[in-house]
């Protein structure tokens, strides 16, 4: 299954799309919290005595739903309440809310919009950068951004070959490539840029983006090569594909004079595209 957050009226419902059966996923939670208008705490409150609710009533909407894993806002995979859309459409039933037309037809579009994806995968790169010039990032930053993605698609599909499946194994593995080049693990350099939630790779330089994109290609066909068996294998080719991004980071930083690691972050989209701060 492959993770999603999908926006509602700009709020987050986190989603799972289970290729075997061409269908998604819906957290309960999220749903319960857009169509209730509550935070998350008083939502999942609200789901807990709804569900007790139908099952009392023995209905058959609880039959539907599923104990799958999605990231929590803690950053941690967990157990989480989800619906298939025909699950979401009952659950709708049950609760009284004026945007219960509105997120049907959501609904609809968000189904639509992934079976166009997979017959034409160029759209949800399209799909993509619409989303990053509704934030306000600059097309040169948003082409350099795209181009990450699919290098990283490139490199998370070599270490599923290689035997790698967790989600917990995936952040090891690149956690050890961006120390390699940075200098900084994820969460320092996180810290760095003062970032909690937020995706990393969104708010980085142009020169960072290059620079993790060399880290993760080298990786890739580091890894290509020589088909690491065991995941501390893995582990060592994403430190040395780390290292060649480290020596080109050292080798702009002796030419320019510019530090490559920048404490810049996305609520200055247009400082992202002024390199970095000088040494």
């Amino acid at each position: 299954m492959e993770n999603k957050i999908k926006l509602f009226e700009n709020k987050q419902v986190r989603t799972l799309w289970n290729d075997e059966n061409e269908e998604w996923f819906f957290s309960v939670v999220d749903i319960v919290g857009i169509l209730t208008d509550k935070e998350y705490d008083a939502a999942r409150k609200y789901w807990k005595v709804l569900k007790g609710r139908l099952k009392a009533e023995k209905s058959e909407l609880v039959s539907f739903c599923y104990q799958l894993k999605l990231k929590a806002f803690d950053g941690k995979m967990r157990d989480t309440d989800c619906l298939d859309t025909k699950g979401v459409l009952r659950l709708i039933q049950s609760i009284p809310s004026p945007k219960a037309e509105p997120f049907k037809m959501w609904l609809a579009q968000v189904g639509s919009e992934r079976l166009d994806e997979i017959a034409d995968p160029e759209k949800a790169i399209l799909r993509g950068a619409d989303f990053y010039r509704a934030k306000g990032y600059s097309e040169k930053w948003i082409n350099q951004r795209l181009q990450t993605i699919e290098i990283r698609k490139e490199l998370t599909d070599e270490w599923k070959n290689r035997g790698i499946e967790q989600e917990k194994d995936y952040a090891i593995l690149t956690n050890e490539m961006t120390k390699a080049w940075s200098g900084l693990s994820v969460k320092d350099y996180k810290d760095l840029k003062g970032l909690k939630k937020e995706n990393l790779r969104d708010n980085m330089t142009n020169i960072e983006l290059v620079l993790n994109m060399l880290a993760e290609v080298t990786t890739t066909a580091i890894s290509r090569q020589e088909q690491p068996k065991s995941f501390n294998e893995n582990k060592n080719v994403a430190r040395r594909g780390g290292k060649v991004a480290k020596d080109a980071r050292h080798n702009f930083e002796k030419e320019t004079g510019i530090s490559a690691v920048s404490p810049l972050n996305a609520s200055d989209r247009k400082a992202l595209e002024i390199k970095t701060d000088k040494k």
